[in-house]
């Protein structure tokens, strides 16, 4: 074989791309010492991913600003052809105006993806010359402040859109979200008091995490998972506790395609304001459930519960977390309502539940009680006891073990650590 053959030099150019793509841009840019066949190889890159990196073993903050905002600028300087992806993320950034001119740049390279990250000082304020980049598919977001200007109608091509510690008005993102008719995934992270109505025909995935006022998904037909955290201000839960309206159907009463559901701190005792069980959603598709922190000494979320996995005859998977009064639970008034018959059913694809945080509260335990006796399926039953219980954990044990299983397969894993 001839030693100076050079058979990398030769590949196709995509190939090359692929390979200079895998490396860090400052590794893909000194590529350009190799041989003058390789000097503008990486100055036709398509996707382009910067962080601090690219200042060296700088430690001051001064200079690291200076070198990643001359790295930046020459790099674009001196682009061939069409960028598609751009994803900026640097602690030192967020004052430098040389950003607007970057922006101002991309939106005349046809960017498909962006994603900013701009340090953890002042927010950065997102140019105008943002919203004219409308061949935008994916749009990633954190630590900025978004305000349209009025000529905006939105992104015609966007699908995915996550907006993390951005400052923008409560009407303006339900604007920016209606006005995106491809919109398929959404994330809002760490927004404060906000009522949020979403809609968006073709969205698939959810995400939501913050202080919610209140959510109501109004138009989202094709929705398949949903994950909710809703963090709780003295004056959001007195809101709460007041509210007339059914939060259940607001949330959960327009999705028939729904998967997965997670529900984080307090999701269940939001669902359960106002709900009065009375129209039955039947979701023939959700096969995973996870909810977090339910009070069951409260007996409108054990009904919310209840609610959700009585009505999805395909459901797989179930996870639930407890957040237990044990004074309170523990008088358990209502224990006679697990001899109803509405709770005559058959969980008939349910293979899998793990209970974690568990009390041995009298209604978590008639809970686990009625899982095992309507699951013929179930191989797994996984409990895990709260770290502040420590007296009651044999007890819990010897009841768990008395309990009558649907399932000859099914394993009790009590998981006591």
């Amino acid at each position: 074989m001839d030693s100076e053959a050079d058979f990398i030099s030769d590949l196709p150019q995509n190939i090359i791309e692929t390979i200079l793509t895998k490396l860090p841009i400052e590794d893909a840019v000194r590529s350009s010492l190799l041989s003058s066949t390789w000097r503008y190889r990486w100055a036709n890159l398509t996707d382009i991913v910067i962080d601090d990196a690219c200042a060296g073993l700088s430690t001051e903050k001064g200079l690291i600003e200076e070198k990643v905002v001359k790295f930046i600028t020459h790099f674009l300087f001196l682009h061939n052809g069409p960028i598609h992806k751009f994803s900026l993320s640097s602690m030192y950034l967020q004052n430098s105006p040389d950003v607007d001119q970057w922006l101002l740049f991309l939106s005349r390279k046809g960017i498909k993806e962006l994603v900013l990250e701009l340090g953890e000082g002042e927010w950065f304020r997102a140019p105008s010359c943002l919203f004219a980049c409308q061949k935008l598919t994916r749009l990633e977001l954190i630590r900025c402040e978004l305000d349209p200007p009025p000529n905006f109608r939105g992104f015609s091509c966007l699908k995915y859109l996550n907006l993390q510690q951005v400052l923008i008005s409560p009407e303006m993102v339900e604007s920016l979200i209606s006005n995106c008719p491809l919109l398929e995934n959404l994330t809002l992270s760490y927004f404060d008091s906000l009522a949020l109505t979403v809609r968006a025909p073709n969205l698939k995935h959810l995400c939501l995490e913050g202080e919610f006022k209140d959510i109501w998904l109004k138009d989202t037909p094709r929705l398949v998972s949903i994950s909710v955290a809703m963090y709780m201000t003295d004056d959001i839960a007195e809101r709460f506790e007041q509210s007339s309206s059914c939060n259940f159907d607001k949330v959960l009463g327009g999705v028939p395609c729904l998967e997965s559901l997670i529900g984080h701190i307090y999701f269940t005792q939001y669902l359960s304001l106002g709900n009065n069980m009375k129209r039955i959603q039947i979701y023939h598709h959700l096969k995973i459930i996870e909810l977090y922190q339910v009070r069951f000494e409260d007996m409108k979320e054990i009904l919310v519960v209840l609610q959700l996995i009585m009505n999805a005859p395909n459901l797989q998977e179930l996870k639930i977390s407890g957040s237990s009064n044990t004074t309170m639970a523990t008088q358990a008034p209502d224990l006679d309502f697990w001899k109803n018959e509405s709770l005559d059913c058959t969980f008939g694809q349910l293979h899998t539940v793990r209970m974690s945080d568990m009390s041995g509260v009298p209604h978590e335990m008639q809970f686990i009680k009625f899982l095992l006796g309507n699951s013929p399926v179930l191989e797994i039953m996984s409990i895990a006891p709260s770290t502040y219980v420590t007296d009651g954990r044999m007890h819990m044990l010897v009841d768990l073990l008395r309990f009558k299983r649907a399932s000859a397969l099914a394993e009790i894993i009590y998981n006591r650590d």
